[in-house]
């Protein structure tokens, strides 16, 4: 078998939140949110991460991040660029917003040698969730069999605003559909999403399954992610030119619905962390602060983690 690969979605500036969310310090020691899924990836047994910048970050986040991590994983480094499309298309004018997340996993599809994990730089996605995809990558499975890391709604959402989650639909532990919610809020223990820029609102029930983007694939499904980019640009360019976005979980959604996959729901009841406002950081850091005291994570995370060092580009 292949080695399981981490591949961690860092091209995003965080507009909402401000700046560039992923290097900002989240504790005494200086470690950034992208360095607790770093190390809690490497207890699972991850040795391989791709990460996916821009060129425009490339620097900083190098300096902040990218370098200290080539001590500890074999690093590659892919960039997700507007410009990066199929034969046949351009950037339509005025266009600024990104493509999305399955456009970042077809970036990255050449730097992918085997079962993969993805997952947002800038969410903290907690212990067990990645080591249970981990196990998952880790044993035998079929090109078509994947999984995904299934959170509690309650689990996931902000006192700051609203955010965007993947609503799931599961049967005997399988994923059915998976439902993109651009606009959801908290609502005490449940939640509520709008579709009309919150002009109205439907409840959603705090024990629901959502997904936070961190997905297992089977090397095989990379050629769905690029293969699939013409026939979305084709069908959305003329609808909406300069913010349709490939989100990644149209991918798995196809695979269900043709018959030619299956997903399977990683139940977990870690709780979510993340950085979608400012107000959002203070939290953030007396989650850890409070995860530290209960010896989940030491000071220094990386004190103790024996170096390796190697680098790629692709």
């Amino acid at each position: 078998m292949k080695e399981p690969v981490l591949v961690i979605m860092a091209a995003g500036m965080g507009s909402r939140f401000g700046g560039l969310k992923q290097i900002i310090p989240v504790d005494e020691a200086g470690h950034k949110i992208i360095d607790f899924s770093l190390y809690d990836a490497w207890r699972a047994g991850f040795r391989k991460v791709v990460f996916i910048i821009k060129r425009a970050i490339e620097a900083d986040f190098k300096a902040a991040v990218g370098d200290r991590m080539e001590n500890f994983f074999e690093v590659r480094y892919v960039y997700q660029e507007i410009d990066r499309l199929p034969a046949g298309f351009s950037v339509p004018e005025g266009r600024v917003k990104p493509w999305g997340t399955a456009h970042a996993i077809a970036c990255a599809s050449e730097a992918i040698d085997g079962p993969f994990a993805v997952l947002n730089a800038d969410d903290y996605y907690g212990v067990t969730s990645l080591q249970a995809i981990y196990d998952f990558l880790s044993a035998p499975h079929a090109g078509n069999e994947h999984a995904m890391v299934g959170y509690l709604l309650r689990n996931t959402v902000t006192e700051n605003g609203y955010v965007s989650r993947g609503v799931c639909s599961i049967r005997d532990g399988y994923l059915t559909q998976v439902v993109e919610r651009l606009r959801v809020e908290k609502r005490g223990d449940d939640a509520a999403y709008s579709e009309d820029g919150g002009e109205s609102w439907i409840d959603l029930p705090g024990d629901m399954v959502v997904s936070m983007n961190l997905w297992g694939f089977q090397q095989e499904l990379l050629g769905e992610f690029t293969g699939r980019f013409p026939a979305f640009l084709k069908e959305n360019l003329e609808k909406n030119p300069l913010k349709c976005e490939y989100f990644l979980p149209l991918i798995p959604n196809a695979q269900i619905q043709e018959g030619k996959g299956t997903v399977r729901v990683l139940p977990t009841r870690d709780v979510w962390h993340g950085m979608t406002y400012p107000e959002d950081l203070e939290d953030l850091k007396e989650a850890i602060g409070e995860m530290k005291k209960a010896g989940i994570y030491p000071r220094e995370l990386w004190k103790d983690v024996p170096s390796i060092g190697k680098k790629e580009e692709a």
